[in-house]
């Protein structure tokens, strides 16, 4: 008598929406980081995604395209090829992007070249897909082991992966934000604050958000709030330092801060709030 064991994977793939500044990375056959974590491809000019294996073992990953929706909650839901509308369709074929699967060693580098190739007469607008770092398991051979019982023993082992938008912008596209109904909330048993995030215009925004107070150092800080063009509003809930003593209540600056390649920032929207 013997168990035979099979070996499943399990995709779990997290979301990237973080300053650009700071890599994302993802635990599984080996430590991955990216960076940057967000590719903004204006004018069609190429670029590059650097990762870096800082495990202590030899991992294989696989680079994909997939796209995202997001929700008036912030989520990003994955979108079926088949179910994708016209402008997705084209953000997909226009994304030329090489090697497509890389063996690091641990700490060796590795550059993936994104590039773009616009189909012709291309529409003015924003077009975004989402490039996908996963990490490949190492293949388990099926063993016998003696046992009472004859039976299957299922050996699921999760697959992790990194995923960092890649933004291609066309024409002279413009954006507006704006902040509505902040208000204090509990958000898994602390402090926090929940508001509205308005966007017009032609393309996406994106940026940190703050609540200051006169003379002080913000009281919330969060990096990489985006807004896309397939919402025009959503939902922001950000909860207080884990570290925060004092308390959230009361008049205050809530800032939502657009920041530039080049260091500089930009106010893209701000709101005078009492919260309560």
């Amino acid at each position: 008598m013997f168990t035979a064991k099979i070996s499943y994977s399990l995709g779990l793939a997290a979301a990237a929406l973080v300053a650009a500044a700071q890599p994302a990375f993802a635990q599984g056959a080996g430590d991955l980081l990216v960076a940057p974590t967000r590719l903004e491809l204006n004018g069609f000019r190429g670029t590059e995604v650097v990762l870096n294996n800082i495990g202590t073992e030899t991992a294989t990953y696989r680079i994909s395209l997939e796209l995202r929706r997001m929700t008036e909650d912030g989520d990003l839901v994955d979108v079926d090829q088949a179910n994708a509308n016209e402008t997705e369709k084209v953000a997909l074929d226009m994304i030329a992007y090489a090697p497509r699967k890389v063996t690091l060693q641990p700490n060796q580098p590795q550059q993936i070249r994104v590039g773009v190739r616009p189909p012709a007469n291309l529409p003015d607008g924003e077009y975004r897909v989402h490039m996908l770092f996963r990490a490949i398991p190492d293949a388990k051979p099926v063993t016998a082991q003696a046992g009472p019982v004859n039976g299957i023993e299922i050996d699921l082992r999760p697959i992790y992966g990194v995923t960092i938008p890649v933004i291609v912008r066309a024409g002279q596209l413009s954006a507006q934000a704006s902040i509505s109904d902040a208000r204090l909330v509990t958000i898994d048993g602390r402090q926090g604050i929940s508001f509205e995030l308005t966007r017009t215009g032609t393309r996406s925004v994106y940026g940190d958000v703050r609540l200051v107070r006169k003379g002080a150092n913000p009281l919330l800080l969060s990096r990489g709030v985006a807004v896309y063009p397939e919402i025009t509003h959503r939902t922001v809930a950000l909860p207080a330092p884990e570290d925060f003593t004092g308390s959230l209540a009361g008049p205050g600056t809530l800032q939502y801060v657009e920041r530039s390649d080049d260091g500089t920032s930009k106010v893209l929207a701000e709101a005078e709030v009492v919260l309560r």
